[in-house]
């Protein structure tokens, strides 16, 4: 692209409320969608957003579309950035498809686990005929927060992010797309790497859950990772990401750790994940969820935990941590997770050997079962 690329984002929550504004404060034309048009009414109004970011600047970012129609939001645009949680994948996918173009790209900030997959998938069954090119982030590029109907506030802009495409020969094209905007990202080999060193999938619900009480009694007027994490705390978290790695390593992937994923992202070093931990600034001020009906439990379990284990379940890894917290999760939430999460079945992966699910990633030569 020989001019900077006009962008859609689609959701208007923490993240994407972020991005849409950090976008725009650089001078990039930018689009933002909702599904409720209330919750960006006020964006409308005032033209734009207001950034405040990490070293306290505060600058406005103009938008030059705010909408609740897909339509309208992507008609012209070069890259389309989702920014909703995992669960809004297969809506947002079904509502995206009679309105791709040919040359867009689609970018999910996170694919969480298989997103990219899902998101493919969605589209083939929903008649999209358009070449797009489809990819997701390993993690979100910032820990961000929304401060009011039209604020937002970057606490840290993560060092690197790795993307892949689906296929992988598209990660090039896609990277070069948004290199203008954000040179942090960087090429991960496929998008089983993106999917498996997702990072949310640790530290998220088993948090969440150690932290049950202390949400319900404080209403999250806590630090989330700096107080919610103590020592015995982050041994349990360690484990569930020792499983993660584990799975990873029977799909032919050496996955990072945790401790190692914080010293890319943060530059956060220490003898142990806990020591990373309290030694990372982007966590500094960020407060825990008010409510347990809250995205690290909601999303996280079904699209990060559910399809991890399931991969487990396939290729012979135990996964007893992470089954133990989708089992909380869904007591908590009188739900049954491990039916409604991101399964194999519902990815079309379930009698794939692991040079199949390879050879899907890496060429796309694979088609899902429909």
């Amino acid at each position: 692209m020989n001019q900077k690329p006009r962008y859609a984002v689609v959701g208007a929550g923490h993240g994407g409320k972020a991005m849409a504004a950090d976008l725009a404060v650089r001078g990039f034309r930018v689009h933002l969608y909702n599904r409720t048009f209330a919750r960006v009414e006020t964006i409308q109004i005032r033209g734009g957003i207001d950034l405040e970011t990490e070293d306290s600047t505060h600058r406005f970012g103009p938008i030059e579309v705010v909408a609740a129609d897909m339509g309208e939001v992507l008609d012209g645009v070069d890259v389309v950035m989702v920014v909703v949680p995992a669960t809004a994948h297969r809506d947002i996918a079904t509502s995206c498809a009679p309105h791709l173009r040919d040359g867009q790209i689609v970018v999910l900030h996170p694919g969480r686990t298989c997103g990219a997959m899902e998101f493919r998938h969605v589209l083939r069954e929903q008649g999209c005929r358009a070449q797009v090119m489809v990819a997701e982030a390993q993690t979100l590029l910032f820990a961000s927060r929304s401060m009011g109907p039209a604020e937002a506030k970057i606490f840290r802009t993560k060092n690197t992010v790795p993307v892949a495409a689906l296929p992988a020969t598209d990660t090039s094209p896609v990277l070069a797309a948004l290199r203008p905007a954000y040179p942090q990202f960087i090429p991960a080999r496929n998008v089983l790497h993106t999917s498996l060193d997702n990072m949310g999938a640790v530290f998220h619900p088993a948090l969440t859950i150690l932290n049950s009480a202390r949400i319900e009694s404080t209403h999250g007027n806590f630090e989330f990772y700096i107080e919610g994490v103590t020592p015995t705390v982050a041994r349990i978290l360690e484990v569930v990401d020792r499983e993660r790695v584990t799975v990873a390593a029977a799909l032919g992937i050496r996955a990072q750790t945790a401790q190692e994923w914080l010293e890319t992202a943060y530059a956060a070093v220490g003898v142990d994940l806990y020591e990373a931990i309290q030694a990372n600034p982007g966590y500094k001020g960020i407060k825990g969820p008010r409510v347990l009906a809250h995205r690290y439990l909601f999303e996280d379990v079904p699209m990060s935990l559910v399809p991890i284990a399931a991969l487990g379940t396939r290729f012979g890894v135990s996964t007893q941590a992470i089954d133990s917290v989708i089992r909380m999760a869904s007591i908590l939430h009188r739900t049954d997770y491990f039916l409604r999460g991101r399964t194999l079945e519902k990815l079309g992966l379930e009698q794939l050997s692991v040079h199949e699910i390879t050879r899907y990633v890496e060429e796309g030569t694979w088609k899902p079962n429909s």
